[in-house]
């Protein structure tokens, strides 16, 4: 398989996937293409029919959106979702939820893994985002916390949802209650999220229009 990224300082969307493959052990190979440049679209376009990253490669199929490729990863790695069915209902709707909505927290506190801007993006719509981010991932840990450190005990497809916030969480030194920070640092303590730091880290390129307080 191969899985066409953008960058990793800024393409949370490009983690999901990313670091859901990693800790899975799956063998695949990577392409990343850098974003926000002229001729970015048409390098896109040579792997992705959308226009976007990700995309997933596996043989002559193409998959393409975060949520999508991870419903495909767990076609085959069932693991990927919780075993009980409740709990699998329950991981599909903060999944989809993070899919489809907190848009001012993505406007607002942007993923940008280099920089820290403690005290910026909170507006009141970005706060409402973290409180019902908050929200959920405290009943998810009050009710799974047995079974594992992660959002259903054991990682999930939730987890590789929300593992983008957690980094913007930590960019913007968003203050969490503990059983979030609790949750938070058993994210940041995945080797495979470690690895894709270290690599944001060693990027050259700086995006002006996501240095929003540099």
């Amino acid at each position: 398989m191969l899985l066409v990224v953008g960058n990793k300082n800024y393409s949370s969307w490009s983690l999901r996937p990313w670091l859901a493959m990693k800790v899975l052990g799956l063998p695949f190979e990577e392409r990343r293409i850098a974003l926000y440049r002229p001729e970015s679209k048409a390098a896109i376009l040579r792997d992705s029919p959308s226009g976007k990253l990700p995309c997933l490669i596996d043989g002559e199929l193409r998959v393409w959106d975060s949520l999508a490729i991870l419903e495909y990863l767990a076609e085959t790695h069932r693991e990927l979702w919780p075993a009980e069915r409740a709990a699998r209902a329950w991981a599909r709707s903060i999944s989809a939820e993070m899919h489809s909505g907190f848009a001012a927290l993505r406007q607002h506190m942007s993923m940008n893994i280099r920089k820290r801007y403690p005290g910026k993006g909170r507006t009141p719509e970005a706060l409402a985002d973290v409180g019902r981010i908050v929200s959920m991932w405290s009943e998810c840990r009050a009710a799974h916390a047995a079974a594992g450190p992660f959002l259903f005990g054991r990682f999930s497809v939730a987890d590789a949802m929300y593992a983008p916030v957690v980094l913007r969480f930590r960019t913007y030194a968003v203050e969490l209650p503990q059983v979030c920070r609790v949750y938070a640092d058993a994210i940041l303590g995945l080797p495979a999220l470690g690895e894709w730091i270290a690599a944001a880290e060693r990027e050259e390129e700086s995006i002006e229009m996501f240095d929003l307080y540099g």
